[in-house]
């Protein structure tokens, strides 16, 4: 039997896929990973598997890997399925097992803290909270009494494993998140991992802190008082930091709708899009317009917008937005 694990290589994926390792020490050590950058999640085309193997696939759409889940399912695999982003109509296989909820209040590291019963819940706040589900992570953070010390340690650490999702490829990573997550296994506990001098926290929050300078001086390409669009630099810095500027962006103006542009290796736009944080929903239906978007209620993105169409982009946006 082969084990394979598929998770989206954000903060959410990671930390969920964190909790059901450890959940089972010494388990998994030996399982094939499947990830990649944030925005690469037609991650089960990578997948081949056999009658009797066991495939855990979190954090990416079902919509967007339909086929390939199917082509999975009817090789014989077992498949177990936990997501949060849209996902149509449900499979229906005896080998599947899902964990799904479109909440947009929910993140991946919820619903397997969910369903491991608070087991390994440090983690499961540290991926909310990268996921920019700043509530929702406070809320489980209370019930468990930590500190309000220890809860902006876990939304820094959350922020930085994020960040470190960002990118046109690979190249533009610190780390491929196949490798942060082996950094991240052997430290049951989050704070451990955060003082140990040895671990490259410390090479994570350098990098962010010198990408975040360039974002003080950026102004807004469109805006009205219901949405604003940036564009940023064709830069490896701007990639990497475009997706936590559109959740401080949304966290600073709650009200306003947001977009951070940025260019792609397709000659053409990347696009980040969040839903007003006071009114978290229209994020994904805006994006599934067009080709190669997707995503969820609250935060969604387009991976490929040809430059011809960013006026239209932009018409769509103010008017999903505006009458929403």
């Amino acid at each position: 039997m082969t084990a394979i694990d598929v998770f989206n290589g954000d903060a959410d994926g990671i930390c969920a896929l964190l909790q059901l390792r450890q959940n089972k020490s010494g388990s998994g050590q030996n399982n094939q990973l499947v990830t990649g950058i944030k925005r690469d999640i037609q991650l089960l085309k990578q997948v081949s598997a056999q009658d009797g193997d066991y495939v855990t696939v979190l954090d990416i759409s079902l919509d967007k890997n339909r086929d390939d889940l199917q082509r999975i399912l009817n090789h014989g695999a077992q498949v177990f399925y936990s997501d949060h982003h849209f996902y149509g109509a449900m499979p229906e296989h005896p080998n599947l097992t899902t964990c799904i909820n479109t909440d947009s209040d929910i993140c991946t590291s919820l619903l397997i803290n969910q369903y491991l019963d608070n087991s390994h819940y440090l983690w499961a706040v540290t991926g909310a909270f990268g996921d920019n589900l700043n509530h929702s992570a406070l809320i489980l953070a209370t019930q468990h009494q930590l500190s309000s010390i220890q809860f902006e340690q876990l939304k820094q650490l959350g922020i930085l494993i994020n960040y470190n999702g960002y990118g046109a490829d690979i190249h533009d990573l610190h780390f491929h998140p196949a490798d942060l997550f082996k950094q991240l296994l052997p430290y049951n506990n989050p704070f451990n991992f955060i003082n140990d001098s040895q671990s490259v926290f410390q090479k994570l929050k350098n990098g962010y802190d010198e990408d975040n300078k360039n974002i003080s001086n950026l102004s807004s390409e469109y805006q009205t008082d219901k949405v604003a669009l940036f564009i940023l630099p064709d830069a490896p810095w701007a990639r990497r930091i475009s997706g936590i500027f559109s959740n401080e962006l949304v966290n600073r103006y709650p009200d306003r709708a947001h977009a951070v542009v940025t260019y792609n290796k397709q000659g053409g736009y990347l696009i980040s899009v969040r839903a007003p944080l006071n009114n978290k929903t229209g994020a994904d239906d805006l994006c599934r317009q067009f080709e190669t978007g997707g995503g969820r209620k609250a935060a969604a993105g387009i991976n490929h917008l040809p430059t011809e169409q960013l006026d239209m982009f932009i018409k769509q946006f103010s008017q999903q937005f505006t009458n929403n």
